[in-house]
Protein backbone atom coordinates (compact mmCIF):
# COMPACT_ATOMS: atom_id res chain seq x y z
CA UNK A 1 0.00 0.00 0.00
CA UNK A 2 1.51 3.33 -1.00
CA UNK A 3 1.25 6.45 1.12
CA UNK A 4 -1.50 8.13 -0.88
CA UNK A 5 -3.66 5.02 -0.80
CA UNK A 6 -3.31 5.20 2.96
CA UNK A 7 -4.19 8.88 3.21
CA UNK A 8 -7.21 8.41 0.96
CA UNK A 9 -8.52 5.72 3.32
CA UNK A 10 -7.70 7.46 6.61
CA UNK A 11 -8.49 11.11 5.84
CA UNK A 12 -10.84 12.83 8.26
CA UNK A 13 -12.70 16.08 7.56
CA UNK A 14 -12.69 18.83 10.17
CA UNK A 15 -12.27 22.60 10.34
CA UNK A 16 -8.57 22.66 11.21
CA UNK A 17 -6.08 24.89 9.39
CA UNK A 18 -2.56 23.90 8.37
CA UNK A 19 0.09 26.44 7.33
CA UNK A 20 3.36 25.35 5.74
CA UNK A 21 5.88 28.20 5.53
CA UNK A 22 8.77 27.26 3.25
CA UNK A 23 11.96 29.27 3.43
CA UNK A 24 13.53 28.12 0.19
CA UNK A 25 17.05 26.82 0.79
CA UNK A 26 16.65 27.44 4.53
CA UNK A 27 19.39 25.09 5.74
CA UNK A 28 22.97 26.30 5.80
CA UNK A 29 26.51 25.82 7.08
CA UNK A 30 28.97 27.94 9.07
CA UNK A 31 31.52 29.84 7.00
CA UNK A 32 34.29 28.74 9.36
CA UNK A 33 34.66 25.54 11.36
CA UNK A 34 32.87 25.76 14.68
CA UNK A 35 30.88 28.83 13.67
CA UNK A 36 27.15 29.31 13.32
CA UNK A 37 24.95 28.76 10.29
CA UNK A 38 22.88 31.51 8.71
CA UNK A 39 19.76 30.37 10.59
CA UNK A 40 21.66 30.22 13.89
CA UNK A 41 23.26 33.63 13.32
CA UNK A 42 19.97 35.34 12.49
CA UNK A 43 17.92 36.99 15.23
CA UNK A 44 14.73 34.90 15.11
CA UNK A 45 12.68 35.62 18.24
CA UNK A 46 9.44 34.37 16.69
CA UNK A 47 10.93 31.07 15.53
CA UNK A 48 12.57 30.60 18.90
CA UNK A 49 9.27 31.21 20.69
CA UNK A 50 7.63 28.62 18.45
CA UNK A 51 10.51 26.21 19.07
CA UNK A 52 9.71 26.32 22.79
CA UNK A 53 6.15 25.18 22.03
CA UNK A 54 6.87 22.82 19.15
CA UNK A 55 9.00 19.95 17.97
CA UNK A 56 11.84 20.13 15.49
CA UNK A 57 14.02 17.87 13.42
CA UNK A 58 15.73 17.49 10.09
CA UNK A 59 13.94 16.56 6.88
CA UNK A 60 15.73 14.72 4.09
CA UNK A 61 14.37 16.10 0.79
CA UNK A 62 14.98 13.03 -1.39
CA UNK A 63 17.53 10.56 0.00
CA UNK A 64 20.65 11.00 2.15
CA UNK A 65 23.44 12.56 0.12
CA UNK A 66 21.19 13.82 -2.69
CA UNK A 67 21.11 17.57 -3.39
CA UNK A 68 17.66 18.27 -4.87
CA UNK A 69 16.37 20.88 -7.22
CA UNK A 70 13.46 23.01 -6.12
CA UNK A 71 10.92 20.77 -7.84
CA UNK A 72 11.84 17.53 -6.04
CA UNK A 73 12.40 19.47 -2.80
CA UNK A 74 8.88 20.85 -2.80
CA UNK A 75 7.27 17.63 -3.98
CA UNK A 76 8.72 15.91 -0.93
CA UNK A 77 7.28 18.58 1.36
CA UNK A 78 3.90 18.12 -0.32
CA UNK A 79 4.01 14.37 0.37
CA UNK A 80 4.82 13.17 -3.14
CA UNK A 81 7.79 10.84 -3.45
CA UNK A 82 10.16 12.91 -5.63
CA UNK A 83 11.69 9.74 -7.06
CA UNK A 84 8.27 8.57 -8.25
CA UNK A 85 6.93 11.94 -9.41
CA UNK A 86 9.57 13.67 -11.46
CA UNK A 87 8.53 17.03 -12.88
CA UNK A 88 10.74 18.95 -15.25
CA UNK A 89 11.43 22.59 -14.58
CA UNK A 90 9.86 23.62 -17.86
CA UNK A 91 6.49 22.21 -16.81
CA UNK A 92 6.76 23.99 -13.47
CA UNK A 93 7.61 27.30 -15.07
CA UNK A 94 4.85 27.05 -17.70
CA UNK A 95 2.19 26.05 -15.21
CA UNK A 96 3.37 28.73 -12.82
CA UNK A 97 2.49 31.51 -15.24
CA UNK A 98 -0.92 29.95 -15.87
CA UNK A 99 -0.14 28.22 -19.16
CA UNK A 100 -2.43 25.21 -19.55
CA UNK A 101 -0.20 22.37 -20.70
CA UNK A 102 -1.85 19.66 -22.79
CA UNK A 103 -0.91 16.01 -23.06
CA UNK A 104 1.94 15.78 -25.57
CA UNK A 105 3.23 19.31 -24.95
CA UNK A 106 6.89 19.86 -24.12
CA UNK A 107 7.69 22.90 -21.98
CA UNK A 108 11.14 24.41 -21.62
CA UNK A 109 12.43 27.01 -19.19
CA UNK A 110 14.72 29.39 -21.08
CA UNK A 111 17.28 31.88 -19.80
CA UNK A 112 18.46 34.85 -21.80
CA UNK A 113 22.26 34.90 -21.86
CA UNK A 114 25.11 36.98 -23.27
CA UNK A 115 27.49 35.61 -25.89
CA UNK A 116 30.87 37.22 -26.54
CA UNK A 117 32.35 37.72 -30.01
CA UNK A 118 33.73 34.19 -29.98
CA UNK A 119 30.30 32.70 -29.31
CA UNK A 120 31.09 31.80 -25.72
CA UNK A 121 28.76 32.59 -22.81
CA UNK A 122 30.01 35.61 -20.88
CA UNK A 123 26.91 35.90 -18.67
CA UNK A 124 24.48 33.02 -18.13
CA UNK A 125 21.65 35.37 -17.09
CA UNK A 126 22.25 38.33 -19.44
CA UNK A 127 23.26 40.55 -16.54
CA UNK A 128 20.06 39.59 -14.73
CA UNK A 129 18.18 41.65 -17.29
CA UNK A 130 15.05 43.31 -15.92
CA UNK A 131 11.56 42.01 -16.67
CA UNK A 132 10.80 45.26 -18.48
CA UNK A 133 13.73 44.67 -20.84
CA UNK A 134 13.26 40.94 -21.31
CA UNK A 135 9.52 40.82 -21.94
CA UNK A 136 9.58 42.42 -25.42
CA UNK A 137 12.55 40.22 -26.35
CA UNK A 138 10.64 37.08 -25.40
CA UNK A 139 7.62 38.30 -27.34
CA UNK A 140 9.84 38.90 -30.38
CA UNK A 141 10.59 35.17 -30.46
CA UNK A 142 6.94 34.45 -31.20
CA UNK A 143 7.75 35.09 -34.85
CA UNK A 144 9.66 31.80 -34.96
CA UNK A 145 7.90 29.30 -37.23
CA UNK A 146 8.59 25.55 -37.28
CA UNK A 147 6.62 23.39 -39.76
CA UNK A 148 4.13 21.06 -38.08
CA UNK A 149 4.75 22.49 -34.60
CA UNK A 150 2.83 25.09 -32.63
CA UNK A 151 5.29 27.29 -30.75
CA UNK A 152 4.33 29.30 -27.67
CA UNK A 153 6.68 31.82 -26.07
CA UNK A 154 5.74 33.41 -22.74
CA UNK A 155 7.74 35.94 -20.69
CA UNK A 156 8.23 35.00 -17.05
CA UNK A 157 10.45 37.21 -14.86
CA UNK A 158 13.81 38.90 -15.35
CA UNK A 159 16.01 36.70 -17.60
CA UNK A 160 13.55 33.79 -17.69
CA UNK A 161 10.91 32.87 -20.25
CA UNK A 162 9.03 29.74 -21.26
CA UNK A 163 8.81 27.97 -24.61
CA UNK A 164 6.20 25.28 -25.27
CA UNK A 165 6.27 23.02 -28.32
CA UNK A 166 2.98 21.38 -29.31
CA UNK A 167 2.71 18.76 -32.01
CA UNK A 168 2.78 15.01 -32.70
CA UNK A 169 5.67 12.84 -31.59
CA UNK A 170 7.21 15.13 -28.98
CA UNK A 171 8.71 13.91 -25.69
CA UNK A 172 10.62 15.82 -23.04
CA UNK A 173 13.83 13.85 -22.49
CA UNK A 174 16.24 16.39 -23.94
CA UNK A 175 19.40 17.59 -22.23
CA UNK A 176 19.87 21.23 -21.18
CA UNK A 177 21.80 23.56 -23.45
CA UNK A 178 23.14 25.58 -20.50
CA UNK A 179 26.72 24.38 -19.81
CA UNK A 180 26.47 25.86 -16.26
CA UNK A 181 29.70 27.75 -16.94
CA UNK A 182 30.99 30.89 -18.66
CA UNK A 183 33.75 31.08 -21.24
CA UNK A 184 32.33 28.16 -23.17
CA UNK A 185 29.66 27.98 -25.91
CA UNK A 186 26.09 26.86 -25.27
CA UNK A 187 25.45 23.17 -25.72
CA UNK A 188 23.39 21.66 -28.50
CA UNK A 189 20.04 20.13 -27.49
CA UNK A 190 20.59 16.38 -27.37
CA UNK A 191 17.84 13.80 -26.99
CA UNK A 192 18.30 11.43 -24.05
CA UNK A 193 16.16 8.79 -25.73
CA UNK A 194 14.87 7.97 -29.21
CA UNK A 195 11.33 9.17 -28.43
CA UNK A 196 12.64 12.70 -27.79
CA UNK A 197 14.73 12.99 -30.97
CA UNK A 198 12.08 15.07 -32.75
CA UNK A 199 11.94 17.49 -29.80
CA UNK A 200 15.72 17.96 -29.97
CA UNK A 201 15.50 18.77 -33.68
CA UNK A 202 12.68 21.26 -33.08
CA UNK A 203 14.73 22.89 -30.30
CA UNK A 204 17.76 23.22 -32.61
CA UNK A 205 15.63 25.01 -35.19
CA UNK A 206 14.15 27.29 -32.53
CA UNK A 207 17.62 28.21 -31.28
CA UNK A 208 18.85 28.85 -34.82
CA UNK A 209 16.05 31.32 -35.51
CA UNK A 210 16.31 32.90 -32.05
CA UNK A 211 20.02 33.59 -32.52
CA UNK A 212 19.27 35.53 -35.67
CA UNK A 213 16.47 37.54 -34.02
CA UNK A 214 18.55 38.43 -30.94
CA UNK A 215 21.97 38.97 -32.56
CA UNK A 216 21.94 42.76 -32.30
CA UNK A 217 21.11 42.83 -28.57
CA UNK A 218 23.91 43.92 -26.23
CA UNK A 219 22.88 41.86 -23.19
CA UNK A 220 20.41 39.19 -24.25
CA UNK A 221 21.85 38.17 -27.61
CA UNK A 222 20.99 34.49 -27.13
CA UNK A 223 19.33 32.10 -24.71
CA UNK A 224 19.74 28.66 -23.21
CA UNK A 225 17.07 25.99 -22.82
CA UNK A 226 16.67 24.07 -19.56
CA UNK A 227 14.32 21.60 -17.96
CA UNK A 228 12.63 20.11 -21.03
CA UNK A 229 9.50 18.52 -19.62
CA UNK A 230 6.29 16.71 -20.53
CA UNK A 231 3.04 17.53 -18.76
CA UNK A 232 2.95 15.39 -15.57
CA UNK A 233 -0.08 13.54 -14.26
CA UNK A 234 -0.42 14.16 -10.51
CA UNK A 235 -3.12 13.23 -7.97
CA UNK A 236 -4.40 16.34 -6.20
CA UNK A 237 -4.28 17.47 -2.60
CA UNK A 238 -8.05 17.14 -2.41
CA UNK A 239 -7.92 13.55 -3.67
CA UNK A 240 -5.15 12.29 -1.45
CA UNK A 241 -5.56 14.43 1.68
CA UNK A 242 -9.12 15.76 1.53
CA UNK A 243 -7.78 19.29 1.78
CA UNK A 244 -8.81 22.52 0.09
CA UNK A 245 -5.30 23.82 -0.54
CA UNK A 246 -4.05 27.30 -1.43
CA UNK A 247 -0.62 28.49 -2.51
CA UNK A 248 0.68 32.00 -1.86
CA UNK A 249 3.93 32.50 -3.75
CA UNK A 250 5.74 35.24 -5.65
CA UNK A 251 7.81 33.29 -8.16
CA UNK A 252 6.04 31.50 -11.03
CA UNK A 253 7.81 28.16 -10.68
CA UNK A 254 6.46 27.60 -7.18
CA UNK A 255 2.97 28.58 -8.26
CA UNK A 256 3.34 26.03 -11.04
CA UNK A 257 4.36 23.25 -8.71
CA UNK A 258 1.47 24.03 -6.39
CA UNK A 259 -0.98 24.09 -9.30
CA UNK A 260 0.24 20.69 -10.50
CA UNK A 261 -0.77 19.13 -7.16
CA UNK A 262 -4.17 20.80 -7.25
CA UNK A 263 -3.62 23.87 -5.09
CA UNK A 264 -5.40 27.09 -5.94
CA UNK A 265 -3.08 30.05 -6.57
CA UNK A 266 -4.57 32.87 -4.51
CA UNK A 267 -3.78 36.57 -4.51
CA UNK A 268 -1.18 38.63 -6.31
CA UNK A 269 1.71 38.94 -3.87
CA UNK A 270 5.02 40.67 -4.56
CA UNK A 271 6.31 40.94 -0.99
CA UNK A 272 6.19 38.91 2.19
CA UNK A 273 3.75 41.42 3.65
CA UNK A 274 1.53 40.97 0.58
CA UNK A 275 1.59 37.24 1.23
CA UNK A 276 0.47 37.76 4.81
CA UNK A 277 -2.38 39.96 3.61
CA UNK A 278 -3.47 37.32 1.07
CA UNK A 279 -3.30 34.64 3.76
CA UNK A 280 -5.64 36.59 6.02
CA UNK A 281 -8.03 37.42 3.18
CA UNK A 282 -8.38 33.76 2.17
CA UNK A 283 -8.26 32.21 5.65
CA UNK A 284 -11.88 31.06 5.74
CA UNK A 285 -11.86 29.46 2.28
CA UNK A 286 -9.08 26.87 2.60
CA UNK A 287 -7.77 24.15 4.92
CA UNK A 288 -4.11 24.18 3.90
CA UNK A 289 -1.85 27.09 2.98
CA UNK A 290 1.55 26.82 1.31
CA UNK A 291 3.59 30.02 1.74
CA UNK A 292 6.83 30.29 -0.23
CA UNK A 293 9.74 32.64 0.48
CA UNK A 294 12.47 32.61 -2.18
CA UNK A 295 15.23 34.81 -0.87
CA UNK A 296 16.83 32.49 1.67
CA UNK A 297 17.76 30.42 -1.40
CA UNK A 298 18.95 33.08 -3.84
CA UNK A 299 21.20 34.72 -1.23
CA UNK A 300 22.71 31.33 -0.41
CA UNK A 301 23.37 30.67 -4.09
CA UNK A 302 25.08 34.06 -4.30
CA UNK A 303 27.37 33.03 -1.43
CA UNK A 304 26.17 36.05 0.57
CA UNK A 305 26.07 34.80 4.16
CA UNK A 306 25.14 38.14 5.71
CA UNK A 307 22.31 38.75 3.27
CA UNK A 308 20.94 35.24 3.85
CA UNK A 309 20.98 36.03 7.59
CA UNK A 310 19.02 39.23 6.90
CA UNK A 311 16.51 37.40 4.73
CA UNK A 312 16.09 34.74 7.42
CA UNK A 313 15.29 37.50 9.90
CA UNK A 314 12.76 38.87 7.40
CA UNK A 315 11.14 35.43 7.24
CA UNK A 316 10.98 35.32 11.02
CA UNK A 317 9.23 38.68 11.03
CA UNK A 318 6.16 37.35 9.20
CA UNK A 319 5.36 34.72 11.81
CA UNK A 320 3.36 37.00 14.10
CA UNK A 321 0.86 37.55 11.29
CA UNK A 322 0.54 33.79 10.85
CA UNK A 323 0.22 32.89 14.52
CA UNK A 324 -2.40 35.63 14.97
CA UNK A 325 -4.67 33.50 12.77
CA UNK A 326 -4.25 30.54 15.18
CA UNK A 327 -3.64 27.70 12.74
CA UNK A 328 -4.01 24.26 14.31
CA UNK A 329 -0.72 23.26 12.69
CA UNK A 330 2.18 25.50 11.69
CA UNK A 331 5.22 24.10 9.92
CA UNK A 332 8.37 26.07 9.11
CA UNK A 333 10.87 24.32 6.88
CA UNK A 334 12.78 24.49 3.60
CA UNK A 335 12.75 22.49 0.41
CA UNK A 336 16.51 21.93 0.64
CA UNK A 337 19.61 23.53 2.12
CA UNK A 338 21.50 26.27 0.25
CA UNK A 339 24.59 27.12 2.32
CA UNK A 340 26.29 30.36 1.36
CA UNK A 341 29.52 28.45 2.02
CA UNK A 342 28.80 26.20 -0.98
CA UNK A 343 26.92 28.73 -3.16
CA UNK A 344 24.56 25.95 -4.25
CA UNK A 345 21.82 23.58 -3.21
CA UNK A 346 23.25 20.88 -0.97
CA UNK A 347 22.43 17.43 0.38
CA UNK A 348 22.23 18.54 4.01
CA UNK A 349 18.96 17.74 5.82
CA UNK A 350 16.74 20.76 6.40
CA UNK A 351 15.73 22.22 9.79
CA UNK A 352 12.01 21.64 10.24
CA UNK A 353 9.73 22.95 12.99
CA UNK A 354 6.17 21.74 13.69
CA UNK A 355 3.86 23.43 16.19
CA UNK A 356 0.42 22.20 17.24
CA UNK A 357 -1.57 21.84 20.46
CA UNK A 358 -0.99 18.09 20.38
CA UNK A 359 2.63 17.84 19.25
CA UNK A 360 5.15 16.42 21.70
CA UNK A 361 7.51 19.36 22.39
CA UNK A 362 11.21 18.71 22.71
CA UNK A 363 13.46 20.62 25.15
CA UNK A 364 14.75 23.14 22.63
CA UNK A 365 13.96 26.84 22.91
CA UNK A 366 15.80 27.97 19.76
CA UNK A 367 15.57 26.81 16.16
CA UNK A 368 18.60 25.98 14.05
CA UNK A 369 20.62 23.18 12.56
CA UNK A 370 22.37 22.18 15.80
CA UNK A 371 19.13 21.98 17.78
CA UNK A 372 17.29 20.23 14.96
CA UNK A 373 19.87 17.44 15.02
CA UNK A 374 18.65 16.43 18.50
CA UNK A 375 15.03 17.53 18.09
CA UNK A 376 12.04 15.30 18.72
CA UNK A 377 11.23 14.78 15.04
CA UNK A 378 14.64 13.23 14.43
CA UNK A 379 15.72 12.85 10.83
CA UNK A 380 12.97 11.83 8.43
CA UNK A 381 12.22 11.85 4.73
CA UNK A 382 10.35 15.00 3.76
CA UNK A 383 7.62 13.00 2.00
CA UNK A 384 6.31 12.03 5.46
CA UNK A 385 5.89 15.62 6.64
CA UNK A 386 2.31 15.83 5.35
CA UNK A 387 1.40 12.74 7.40
CA UNK A 388 2.62 14.55 10.51
CA UNK A 389 0.72 17.68 9.51
CA UNK A 390 -2.52 15.76 8.96
CA UNK A 391 -2.25 13.82 12.21
CA UNK A 392 -1.50 16.93 14.25
CA UNK A 393 -4.52 18.56 12.63
CA UNK A 394 -6.77 15.64 13.60
CA UNK A 395 -7.24 14.76 9.95
CA UNK A 396 -5.96 11.17 10.01
CA UNK A 397 -7.99 8.24 11.29
CA UNK A 398 -6.64 5.05 12.86
CA UNK A 399 -5.00 2.43 10.64
CA UNK A 400 -6.26 -1.09 11.20
CA UNK A 401 -8.51 -2.63 13.84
Amino acid sequence: MDMHTLTRELQVKNKSKIVMLVGDGLGGLPMTAGGKTELETAKTPNLDALAAKGVQGLSIPVKPGIAPGSGPGHLGLFGYDPLEYQIGRGALEATGIGFELQAGDVAIRCNFCTLDNAGNISDRRAGRISTEESTPLAISLRQIKIPGIEVFVEPVKEHRFVVVFRGPGLKGSVKDTDPQATGVPPLEPVAADEASQKTAEVAKEFLKQAKEILKSEKKANFHTMRGFADRPNMPTYHEVYGLRAAAIAVYPMYKGLARLVGMDIVGEALTLQDQMDVLKQNWDDYDFFFLHFKYTDSTGEDGNFDEKVRRTEELDGCLKAITALNPEVLIVTGDHSTPAYLKSHSWHPVPTLLVSDCCRPDPHTTFGESTAITGGLGQFEAKYLMLLALSNAGRMGKFGA
